[in-house]
């Protein structure tokens, strides 16, 4: 019998690893119009180096506050990477996402009641990027034919991707 991987012997969230400052642009939209925030992130091991648990916050120039809370592991039969997270803007997921990691980029796709998310994170250097991109489950307005089919809803009428916010911290 192996032992069970641990997070931090992985490379996507080893590298992760502390307390890191920046700046999250988040895009014009329903949310609001286009603004920079000051932002942080933490990456720190949990239960023996078998989690890792991420910290997000910023706060609006209106004085609102952001954070989002992921616990990394895992898969003890896969060498994938799962994810956990809530937020203080929905739901809880019932079940934590899997994670892909290539070239040097973990990814993941979260999927829930009006749509999709997906999340980018990567080390440019020693500047940590985490890039978000929302799909919704409601034909695009703004593309002929509702968008491409690779990016189409479960049923072939959901939006393209398109930029939410974009983080860019270097190491605090």
């Amino acid at each position: 019998m192996s032992e069970t991987p641990s997070p931090h012997d992985h490379p996507a969230l080893s590298s992760l690893l502390g307390h890191w400052r920046g700046s999250t642009r988040l895009a014009a939209g329903p949310w609001g119009p286009e603004r920079t925030v000051e932002a942080d992130v933490t990456y720190l091991r949990v239960a023996s180096g078998f989690g890792v648990v991420q910290t997000y916050s910023h706060r609006e120039p209106d004085g609102t506050h952001y954070e989002g809370h992921g616990m990394f592991t895992v898969d003890p039969d896969h060498p994938d990477v799962l994810w956990y997270h809530a937020d203080t803007t929905g739901p809880v997921p019932a079940v934590p996402d899997r994670c892909t990691w290539r070239g040097g980029v973990l990814r993941v796709e979260r999927h829930g009641s009006a749509g999709w998310t997906r999340h980018s994170v990567r080390l440019d250097g020693d500047v940590l990027i985490h890039v978000t991109e929302l799909r919704s489950r409601e034909p695009s307005r703004t593309q002929p034919g509702g968008g491409s089919a690779e990016n189409a809803g479960a049923d072939g009428t959901g939006s393209a991707y398109t930029l939410f916010m974009t983080s860019t911290f270097t190491r605090a």
